[in-house]
C-alpha cells in the first residue's frame, strides 16, 4: 500500500467518525434524560482525538514526500 493509498483510508476513517460525532451530537441535543445525555457525550469526548489524528495522518501522508511541506518532520519526534 503507497502512502497516498493510506492517505484516503485515514481520509475516510475520518469522515466515518466525523459522521459519528455528528450523528451523536443530534442524539445528545436531543436526550432528555441528563444521564443518556452524559454518556453521549463522553462517547463523542472519546471519538474525537481519533478523528483529529485520522484527519493529521490523512495530510501527513498525502504530503509526506512534498518538499515543500516540511511540517511532518517534527510529528513524531521524541
Amino acid at each position: 500500500m503507497t502512502l497516498l493509498e493510506m492517505s484516503a483510508s485515514y481520509r475516510s476513517s475520518a469522515a466515518a467518525i466525523h459522521g459519528r460525532i455528528v450523528e451523536l451530537r443530534g442524539q445528545e441535543r436531543a436526550q432528555a434524560d441528563p444521564e443518556a445525555a452524559f454518556r453521549l457525550r463522553r462517547r463523542i469526548d472519546e471519538l474525537t482525538p481519533l478523528w483529529r489524528e485520522a484527519r493529521e495522518l490523512a495530510d501527513l501522508t498525502a504530503h509526506y514526500y512534498d518538499r515543500r511541506d516540511r511540517t511532518h518532520e517534527n510529528t513524531f519526534a521524541l
